[in-house]
């Protein structure tokens, strides 16, 4: 699950038709009906591109002094910058499009938010009812397309369904386990009349999400903890999105467990914290991994046991009993059976956990984890988060990233691509408040970071926005920085251009025998099959030049600069940042061998996490080599 942002209003919720007051009625046309809803469920900006079917509703949308309309330059950017709206304000992100190609093209953002419970309404426009079936132009069914991407969704075909649709759209979407709900209306929905009033009268049979915990499970749980010798706090983006990160702490505080934080729960813990001992998974720290692969008890929290946290299933946390609490009753025991399965709202199930627990101690059961921190203090001393230095006195990735987030204001939040620069910016960034880290999880799709960004900023425009980017991400949806310059959302793009699609590279070179098939960027005088440059020096073989990110970001009205030598670092970064009143763009050229570690290979246990190249950690407990 993805993260939201605590002190964040929710979103109004519709009345049932037991709670519906007289309201005025009025004679408007669809479209009019569908932009006054969006203001009665308080939806704020819309990120989107006109066309010929949705535009009915773009007239009246003009006229809305409450509705903000953002004109993205692709769809795809559109249903990012709703996430990433979403992501850092915690209400609902909303993105619209037209029928066919403008609809398919927020299929990947849906299916991103889909993955990582981002609360999103997309909405559609459809051909005319009377057309639907016949491939009319630039139909398509994205209600049949999206049907296994969303929460839920609707084909409006009547004007009058507007308003309700509207509301049981935003109130599915951002209620029990979040997520997107596509809103397709047809083109002579939108353009007839109706009467409109609101509230409207809905009807969502069978939709109860539970959010209140069982006692006896609370309770069981509790005696678990008290129990265990070697307890974890498995900690996922659930706890993010139920804006129960301070319950979180007084938990963790008063059992004094080991807290671990997935790569989407990143600042729902703050990793200062000393019983923070770091992200788990596939490249997560080994004291992460570790802990949870010799853990008595597991507390699972909004998490769900996804493939990158357990590495081989049949193989994790082979000692562990499970504590599994999500609001989502469809993810207890999908991929480990729970000991005590707890289904509620992150925020009442660590609550009531908090009492149960205190009443475990009164009666004189409280955990002794000594000996267990003895262990996990030894392995994060041993093994703890580090890089190497280029021995050619190029830049590192690296430190290029953990010196933003030194140097970045308090409060900023990051979005970042998906690949190498990803995973090192989970790592040297440090997360101490929630909604600060935006990433594309579940999904790992490219392109997110810069439309995620500019969504971010114009949800939370007093906050410093940094998109972490990679050279290949950031050719996929770089135009999103024309939307923010003609917009005033100055966010800020660090791109870690290493000349390839790093992760894949990374990958080609540990399990292909270094056989880089397609993954440099940098030239047409590659050799694919060492990945450099034929009679090129080593000033022209480093990063991606064409395009030239500096002359491509500044055709699109950014700051843009360039830095290469590391002792030049914390003055470009510091340039950037006192830039605020257009989009910066660095470009970042950094040594394309560096490679992320820790590091657990596809397919195989965590037992057999790697803490660097060749470097096996031994735990001195005879379990390890």
């Amino acid at each position: 699950m993805t993260e939201q942002a605590t002190g964040a209003h929710p979103q109004p919720r519709p009345r049932s038709s037991g709670q519906q007051t007289t309201a005025p009625v009025e004679h408007l046309t669809g479209a009019q009906s569908l932009i006054r809803s969006l203001e009665e469920v308080g939806a704020e900006t819309v990120f989107g591109i006109p066309g010929g079917a949705i535009m009915p509703a773009y007239d009246p949308l003009m006229d809305s002094t409450k509705v903000r309309h953002i004109l993205v330059r692709h769809e795809q950017g559109a249903g990012h910058a709703a996430t990433g709206y979403a992501q850092s304000t915690g209400k609902v992100g909303v993105c619209m499009a037209t029928s066919g190609p403008g609809a398919t093209n927020l299929v990947t953002p849906i299916a991103d938010a889909h993955m990582d419970s981002v609360p999103l309404v997309a909405i559609t426009g459809q051909v005319s009812s009377k057309a639907i079936g016949t491939d009319a132009f630039q139909e398509a069914d994205i209600v049949g397309i999206t049907m296994p991407i969303t929460k839920h969704n609707f084909l409006v075909t009547k004007a009058e369904d507007i308003p309700r649709t509207i509301a049981e759209a935003f109130h599915i979407a951002s209620t029990g386990r979040p997520g997107p709900v596509l809103v397709d209306i047809a083109k002579d929905a939108l353009q007839a009349k109706t009467a409109f009033s609101w509230p409207p009268q809905t009807d969502l049979p069978g939709y109860r999400p539970v959010t209140k915990p069982h006692a006896k499970q609370i309770r069981e749980a509790a005696k678990l903890i008290t129990q265990a010798k070697r307890p974890v706090l498995y900690v996922g983006g659930g706890v993010l999105k139920a804006q129960a990160t301070a319950e979180l702490k007084v938990l963790a505080e008063l059992t004094q467990a080991p807290v671990t934080t997935t790569l989407m729960a990143l600042g729902a813990f703050p990793d200062s914290h000393p019983l923070h001992v770091g992200m788990p998974g596939m490249h997560g720290a080994v004291t992460a991994v570790t802990a949870l692969q010799k853990a008595d008890l597991i507390v699972a929290l909004g998490a769900r046991f996804d493939d990158r946290v357990t590495g081989r299933l049949d193989s994790f946390a082979p000692y562990a009993k499970v504590v599994h609490a999500d609001i989502d009753p469809a993810e207890i025991g999908k991929n480990r059976t729970a000991d005590v399965p707890i289904v509620g709202d992150a925020r009442e199930v660590i609550a009531d956990l908090v009492q149960a627990i205190q009443a475990e101690h009164n009666e004189g059961n409280a955990g002794d984890y000594s000996a267990w921190w003895q262990d996990l203090s030894r392995w994060r001393e041993t093994y703890p988060l580090s890089y190497d230095q280029p021995e050619d006195g190029s830049l590192a990735p690296q430190q290029v990233i953990e010196r933003i987030g030194e140097l970045a204001p308090q409060g900023t939040i990051f979005a970042a691509g998906v690949g190498q620069h990803q995973m090192w910016a989970a790592h040297f960034i440090d997360y101490e408040q929630p909604a600060t880290w935006l990433n594309s999880g579940g999904a790992g799709t490219m392109g997110y970071a810069v439309p995620a960004a500019m969504g971010a900023k114009a949800g939370r425009p007093d906050r410093t926005v940094w998109a972490i980017d990679g050279d290949g991400c950031f050719q996929m949806t770089n135009q999103e920085l024309v939307t923010c310059a003609l917009n005033n959302i100055p966010i800020k793009v660090a791109i870690i251009n290493n000349g390839a699609l790093g992760m894949v590279r990374q990958w080609q070179n540990l399990f292909y025998d270094g056989r880089y098939s397609n993954t440099v960027l940098h030239g047409d005088k590659t050799n694919h099959s060492t990945g450099s440059q034929v009679g090129a020096s080593d000033t022209e073989r480093r990063g991606t030049r064409v395009p030239d990110f500096v002359k491509l970001s500044e055709a699109m009205g950014c700051v843009a600069l360039r830095c290469e030598d590391p002792a030049e670092l914390d003055s470009v970064i510091a340039k950037a940042n006192e830039i605020n009143d257009r989009p910066v763009v660095v470009d970042f050229i950094v040594h394309e061998d560096a490679q992320v570690w820790p590091m657990v290979a596809a397919g195989t246990s965590n037992d057999e996490v790697m803490a660097a190249r060749d470097v096996r950690p031994d735990f001195g407990d005879g379990e390890d080599d």
